[in-house]
């Protein structure tokens, strides 16, 4: 159920694009409108959440420790999984954003069939998938660009001679574009097969799923099979960045429809579970040194109180104590 859900709202949204743009005209609606709007709730709810991580209190030192904690000097300590330092620190998070080192570490646990034992055993294939998604969301995302300046960027010529290397037809096939539909289909499927993943899977896990399978779906259909004016498409990107946008009619609906879903994940992304990109930053397991044992860590947010001693608490209740047998320390 609710993957019907979710598949149902992308394909509303579809022909919402297509109606919108095929029967009403709505071309500055579509290429225009929508796309400030979207990136208008992008930016401010992305400030929202960040300057609401932000000032969370942290009362406690929490880093996760996956390792030995730096002590005696003859006690060997690990620097990455469990830092004592900043330079430990950002070692650790550098292999975490980078090369998503936990995701690597994952272990799955399951019932063998035929037996009641279960058995624990490496689980590599989401580190490969979810690898495989970001860094081609990456790469597409920086080849993009060309669309919205004038001269393009020189890390973007780069990139688009490595992404299409093998030279494979007219125009050139990009690696990428292929890889990333195979890597969110891999994140769907095992979304579906799996039950234990299938179990805890809500609409809000499968609606950008679909979302970005529609926006890479309609990337390829529009480069290889239908063909729209690619001078059009970057005179409206650049037009966006100028505050002076110029939604062509002449564009291919299907452009439109890719915009339009883009648009919608753009809007949509602070308010998801794709805001990790920026809480990765913010989450005191990884971001905080483990040096519990060299300095007292203190809250910033603490503010005095008025404590109540045992030395306090005993003379108040010394005869009571005395009474019932418990043991004081005055007499």
């Amino acid at each position: 159920m609710n993957v019907l859900v979710s598949f149902i709202i992308v394909i509303f949204l579809v022909l919402l694009a297509i109606v919108g743009v095929q029967l009403g005209g709505l071309y500055i609606l579509f290429g225009a409108v929508l796309p400030y709007v979207a990136i208008a709730l992008f930016l401010g709810g992305l400030t929202y959440r960040v300057v609401s991580w932000a000032r969370a209190p942290v009362p406690f030192r929490i880093p996760t420790t996956c390792g030995q904690q730096k002590s005696l000097p003859w006690i060997k300590s690990s620097r990455l999984d469990n830092p004592h330092d900043g330079v430990g620190v950002l070692g650790r998070m550098a292999l975490e954003v980078l090369l998503f080192r936990s995701l690597f570490r994952n272990s799955r646990t399951e019932l063998k069939e035929g037996s009641n034992k279960v058995v624990f055993g490496p689980d590599k294939w989401l580190w490969m998938g979810a690898l495989l998604f970001h860094y081609s969301f990456l790469v597409i995302f920086v080849r993009h660009m060309r669309f919205f300046s004038e001269h393009v960027p020189s890390l973007t010529l780069l990139l688009q001679g490595l992404d299409g290397f093998f030279q494979v037809g007219v125009p050139v096939v990009y690696m990428t574009s292929f890889m990333f539909l195979v890597a969110v289909t891999y994140l769907f499927a095992r979304r579906i097969i799996s039950p234990m993943v299938r179990y805890i899977s809500l609409p809000a896990d499968y609606f950008p799923l679909f979302l970005l399978l529609g926006i890479g779906t309609t990337g390829v259909l529009l480069r290889h099979i239908f063909k729209t004016d690619v001078v059009g498409v970057k005179e409206l990107g650049m037009g966006l960045l100028s505050f002076s946008p110029v939604a062509s009619p002449d564009l291919h609906y299907l452009f439109y429809v890719h915009l339009f879903l883009v648009t919608v994940l753009i809007a949509y992304f602070p308010f998801s579970k794709l805001v990790h990109m920026a809480g990765v930053f913010l989450s005191p397991t990884r971001n905080l040194a483990n040096n519990n044992r060299e300095r007292r860590h203190v809250n910033p947010w603490d503010y005095p109180v008025k404590v109540h001693t045992y030395q306090e608490y005993e003379e108040e209740f010394r005869d009571k104590m005395i009474k019932v047998g418990i043991p004081v320390e005055k007499e």
